[in-house]
């Protein structure tokens, strides 16, 4: 379940090299969480500490749609998902929040926490989702569908409690999503037309609520998800397994086989962190040195993120814990042992991005704004606002782009400048 981003804009073939992520990209790609689905965008100059009360809110927008989702910026144009009534649309604004169009795209989910959860994945002009009802679907900048697929009907999935929540990754001209059905568990479709390129072979017959994380490591670039009972690996370009690890088994020691997953993993130089709430068990593997295989390096029972994924600041994670002791806290983790901390008390969990050396919270319950320094010692908040627009649970990330601060809350969306 998700609240979903920024995006990260990559010409014609760019370097991204960023905390260990390296992945050659062509053309223009904005996705959730931002380079390399890190939770840290590159922006310079932004404020240090904040006007009181907040800072200068630039503008804000209805009619959203009911929506956990978070906004996609791109140069032109802003994307944000939402439900209205039984569907499934998506909204296009200009940089300054006027509506350009609306688009129908699917049926959305109608129970259990009935928002939208997709934030769309934007690639060379088109904008790829994955409905509630399980569509995947390709819409082009002027908000017209190109192509659209029951991918769950398909690979006779469907889905689970709290519906899907996946923004399809886009790697070589395929777009990838994770039906977990009987048939396949991640399937490879073609860009332009939907045809598909490639199925993974099956590993789960349910679903999960992970964004999956495509990295590129001795030579090949790998998807790396987690389904289930099962992390693993999925070569981009065949779709072949490249390595699983039973997570439940991993799990085992705390007697908790709840299947929801929800945290896209964390890549550094060739090791992976996979975390999740319900106090499943943080793992932190190493790849061996052809990429076929993982070693564990270390294992946290007490650090479990539950929606509001985790950050990676030099050697320390920063993020929230859901069911462990204590409950909805803060913590900072080393990424090198895996030991705690802190962990501290600031409203309740939630969403953490990074960028230009400070943290940004957005808690879930009653919508506060924190600005935070990376403190390996201790929380530290410099200053905070309140969210008092939409309804619902707080639970879509934050977004940063070009100096400004971009948090959705139901059907409201609103900006601040922060440079």
């Amino acid at each position: 379940m998700k609240a979903n981003t920024r995006l990260f804009r990559s010409t014609i073939v760019s370097l991204i090299l960023f905390s260990g992520f390296v992945s050659i990209i062509s053309g223009q790609l904005y996705e959730w969480r931002g380079p390399g689905r890190t939770g840290i965008y590159n922006e310079k100059g932004l404020l240090k500490v904040w006007p009181e009360g907040g800072p200068k809110l630039l503008w804000e927008s209805a009619g959203m749609g009911y929506g956990f989702s978070s906004p996609t910026v791109t140069d032109d144009a802003i994307y944000v998902t939402g439900r209205k009534e039984s569907n499934d649309v998506l909204v296009a604004l200009t940089p300054d929040g006027k509506k350009k169009w609306e688009t129908i795209y699917g049926k959305a989910w109608t129970a259990n926490h009935d928002g939208t959860r997709c934030t769309p994945t934007y690639y060379n002009g088109n904008i790829f989702l994955i409905s509630g009802s399980g569509d995947i679907v390709c819409v082009g900048s002027n908000g017209k569908i190109k192509w659209s697929k029951n991918h769950y009907a398909l690979y006779e999935s469907k889905p689970i409690m709290f519906g899907i929540s996946e923004s399809p990754v886009v790697v070589d001209n395929m777009v990838i999503a994770s039906p977990g059905g009987k048939k396949a568990s991640l399937v490879a479709f073609n860009v332009t037309d939907g045809k598909v390129v490639w199925e993974a072979e099956p590993v789960e017959s349910q679903p999960q609520y992970v964004n999956p994380l495509l990295i590129d490591y001795a030579g090949k670039k790998m998807i790396v998800t987690v389904m289930g009972t099962n992390i693993l690996a999925v070569n981009a370009k065949d779709g072949k397994i490249i390595w699983k690890v039973d997570y439940v088994e991993a799990n085992a020691a705390s007697g908790n086989v709840r299947k929801n997953h929800s945290i896209t993993p964390v890549y550094k130089n060739g090791q992976i962190l996979v975390a999740n709430g319900y106090g499943w068990v943080s793992l932190k593997l190493k790849l061996s040195d052809d990429g076929n295989s993982v070693t564990k390096i270390w294992e946290n029972r007490s650090f479990d993120p539950q929606l509001g994924g985790v950050v990676l600041f030099g050697d320390y994670v920063f993020g929230s814990t859901h069911t462990t002791n204590p409950a909805d806290n803060w913590a900072c983790i080393n990424w090198n042992t895996g030991e705690i901390l802190w962990k501290s008390k600031w409203y309740s969990k939630g969403s953490v991005i990074g960028a230009d050396g400070m943290l940004y919270l957005f808690e879930e319950k009653s919508g506060h704004v924190g600005l935070a320094k990376p403190d390996p010692l201790k929380l530290d908040i410099v200053c905070e606002f309140k969210i008092t627009k939409g309804e619902g649970p707080f639970w879509a990330h934050p977004v940063i782009s070009t100096g400004k601060l971009y948090i959705r809350h139901g059907d409201y969306l609103m900006v601040y400048q922060i440079r």
